[in-house]
């Protein structure tokens, strides 16, 4: 609705002149396509409307005529945002606004100001960049002190903001408006400003005031005949009765809106074709009168030249047929071109589709495999553990710590590629929850306290006071590329120090941005090598056997960092050491109390925490091995072990038995460990029951808690991870 009105003030100003002075007859030639481009425009007949505003783009750009080029622009933008072809219209508003700088005139600035507005607020996404444009319409406009200009930017402010609901910033720029009414007599205006306010007032449910504006835009509408805003304005007018209870009234009004609306493309756009089309056959004919005089006078030099001249006539024809010819035989060229590049497309489409099914199918694969993959090693690792525990074997320890060795390097691996491929698969996304930094910085270092001793190594740890104590981020992310950094300095430092360092950079009331930094003085990277680390796969030479890696370690921080918008920072020189850092900006947490902290202080102090009694567990595991090593583990804690197969089996056991926890698989034949929780929630809401799985949690987390699980354990587990999930989800009447 907008934008028809606002055209229509484009047609006026830009006719009113058309003739005003002297012109040549090109620019009288220019002046009938624009009319007459104009005029289909006004009549709705795009097709027509585009093709003699391209035809005028084109001799005014031939003839360097800004004006007319700006002009030709504007009408093409009219037409393909009318017919909703945004992408197009775009295109040719961004060229009218080249030109009016050029033409270095506010009002044609104002203009192209106001199509940029009208078509981006019609975006919900690019409401405010149309309001931006608006304000760009209003304070040229004040600058210049045009208040015509200065009303319809403040129309057209507020229009949007009523389009989208948002009546407080829309009235602001409507009573302004409003004050400004007294001094134009323009009826249109009028009615538009009054149509608005009915709405304000009607959005903020005052439908006395909402019915008074309604009425004087509506007298407006049938005192004028205006066609364009009458069936808006009755349109809404209908819906303030209805809503008032005036329903045959409303009908009324709708009745009228409808009529309104069946007028647009009657009487008035056919009246402006008519004085179009007139204008423009004056010029054609002015234009046939000068060819027709200059043909003659050709003839008269014909008939006087001499037999030599008509030869050159002849000559110079058959060159122009076989010009014409060429012109034919590339036309044709040109089609089968377009015709070939038609069909490539197609084959590109159908390949794009292939290659989005297959990588649909590969992360289906890599999901099913590393699942397939995790659950027997679950048995491997687990039980490698327990029999590490057994003083009777002793002398297999260092067998028993190779076989760990190799199942953890096989767990590292499946965890890795599927990681890269999540990563690749834009299947991967930041989680932001509360967590205590220099607990987590902490808790890394612990992490690593066996390899430190295994190597011989001295870790400084330097951690940032001057942080919130809680920061918001994706704690699970930054530990993975924590814990890659240090492992990697780990691996290449051997009877050296390490050096972790958290530092603030910059603080705000919301945000606080973090330095981190890993430093070893191990053996350092060549030149050459440092480009060659981040890629997937490639590893360098390390003296540390009992830590290889899976080469995907690096690749996958730098990936990870790109979802904190950040990037790895590398200083190595070779055989001094290696500095790795980067910077993150996390959001301001609340302060509260650490839970992983005190969960910490539960896991270490395991034997104290538990109460005296019998204190009995259900896992449920249709894997005979799994159910053996959980079985152990938990024994390992004094824990009573019950053990079933099915879901219905452990239904009916929580039924019928006293019970403190369940650790529940997932994936079971018969019904799933998520359908068997749904059924035990029916008739007990209280007992925790925590998921055992070898799938990616990211794929069923929040179909887990849905269920009604308490919390994941993914298999295979680390033991203190284990414990601490264990302990933190039983009932506080357990704990001593």
């Amino acid at each position: 609705m907008k934008k028809n009105y606002f055209f229509l003030l484009f047609i006026a100003f830009f006719s009113g002149n058309l003739f005003s002075q002297e012109e040549s007859y090109e620019d009288k030639y220019l002046d009938s396509l624009f009319v007459i481009s104009s005029a289909f425009l006004d009549n709705f007949n795009h097709k027509e409307a585009i093709e003699h505003s391209m035809e005028l783009e084109k001799d005014a750009k031939k003839r360097k005529n800004d004006l007319y080029s700006y002009r030709a622009h504007t009408i093409l933008g009219y037409s393909y945002n009318d017919l909703n072809d945004t992408i197009r219209a775009l295109k040719h508003y961004n060229y009218v606004l080249d030109y009016a700088k050029k033409l270095d005139d506010p009002t044609y600035l104002m203009s192209a100001y106001n199509n940029l507005g009208n078509i981006f607020s019609e975006n919900e996404k690019t409401i405010q960049k149309g309001i931006d444009y608006y304000h760009l319409n209003l304070d040229l406009a004040k600058e210049k002190n045009i208040p015509e200009q200065i009303l319809i930017a403040r129309v057209n402010i507020a229009w949007t903001y009523i389009d989208n609901e948002d009546y407080d910033n829309a009235w602001i720029y409507l009573s302004k408006g409003l004050e400004m009414e007294q001094s134009f007599d323009d009826a249109i205006r009028f009615s538009h400003l009054n149509f608005l306010a009915g709405r304000y007032y009607m959005a903020k449910n005052d439908l006395n005031k909402a019915k008074e504006y309604f009425e004087k835009s509506a007298a407006v509408v049938s005192q004028e005949s205006l066609v364009l805003i009458g069936g808006v304005v009755y349109n809404e007018y209908s819906k303030l009765l209805f809503k008032d209870g005036q329903y045959k009234e409303a009908y009324e009004a709708l009745e009228k809106s409808k009529e309104y609306n069946d007028r647009i493309y009657q009487t008035e756009k056919l009246e402006q074709i008519q004085i179009a089309s007139a204008k423009f056959d004056v010029g054609e004919y002015q234009r046939d009168l000068e060819i027709a005089r200059k043909e003659q006078l050709y003839k008269d030099g014909l008939i006087e030249k001499s037999q030599e001249r008509m030869y050159v006539l002849i000559i110079a024809s058959i060159i122009l047929i076989v010009i014409i010819i060429l012109v034919y035989r590339i036309n044709l060229s040109r089609r089968t071109l377009i015709q070939e590049l038609s069909e490539k497309n197609e084959e590109l489409i159908a390949a794009k589709e292939e290659a989005e099914r297959l990588t649909r199918q590969k992360t289906k694969f890599f999901s099913t495999i590393s699942h397939e993959l995790r659950t027997p090693l679950y048995g491997v690792i687990g039980l490698t553990s327990i029999l590490m525990d057994d003083e009777s074997l002793h002398k297999h320890e260092e067998d028993l710590r190779s076989l760990k060795f190799s199942a953890d390097y096989l767990l590292a691996l499946i965890n890795d590629v599927l990681q890269m491929n999540k990563m690749e698969s834009n299947l991967l996304d930041l989680e932001p929850m509360p967590f205590n930094l220099n607990e987590l910085m902490r808790s890394i270092v612990k992490s690593f306290e066996f390899t430190r001793l295994q190597n011989k190594n001295t870790i400084h740890l330097e951690l940032c006071q001057e942080a919130k104590s809680n920061l918001i981020g994706d704690k699970v992310r930054l530990s993975q590329i924590l814990m890659n950094l240090v492992g990697n300095a780990m691996k290449f430092t051997e009877r050296g120090d390490i050096w972790i360092k958290t530092k603030l950079t910059k603080s705000s009331e919301k945000t606080s941005k973090i330095y981190f930094e890993i430093k070893d003085n191990g053996s350092g990277i060549s030149k050459h090598n440092q480009e060659l680390i981040f890629e997937e796969f490639s590893q360098l030479q390390s003296s540390n056997y009992n830590y290889q890696g899976t080469g995907l370690g690096l690749p996958i921080v730098k990936k990870l960092l790109v979802l904190f918008d950040s990037e790895i920072n590398l200083i190595s020189e070779e055989g001094i050491g290696s500095t790795f850092s980067f910077t993150i900006e996390f959001e301001n947490g609340e302060a509260t109390n650490d839970l992983d902290q005190n969960l910490e202080k539960h896991v270490s102090s395991i034997d104290s925490i538990i109460s005296s009694g019998e204190k009995r567990i259900l896992v449920v595991d249709d894997n005979r091995i799994n159910q053996v090593v959980t079985k152990r583990i938990l024994e390992q804690q004094q824990f009573v072990v019950d053990i079933c197969d099915n879901g219905v089996d452990a239904v009916e056991r929580v039924r019928n038995h006293g019970f403190e926890m369940v650790l529940m698989d997932v994936n079971m034949p018969g019904i799933s460990g998520l359908e068997a929780t749904k059924r035990i929630r029916e008739f007990n809401k209280h007992i925790p029951v925590i998921a055992l799985t070898a799938m990616e949690i990211d794929e069923i987390r929040e179909e887990i808690y849905e269920s009604g699980l308490n919390d994941i354990i993914v298999k295979p587990y680390d033991t203190a991870r284990f414990y601490q999930v264990i302990f933190k989800n039983l009932p506080s009447k357990i704990l001593s």
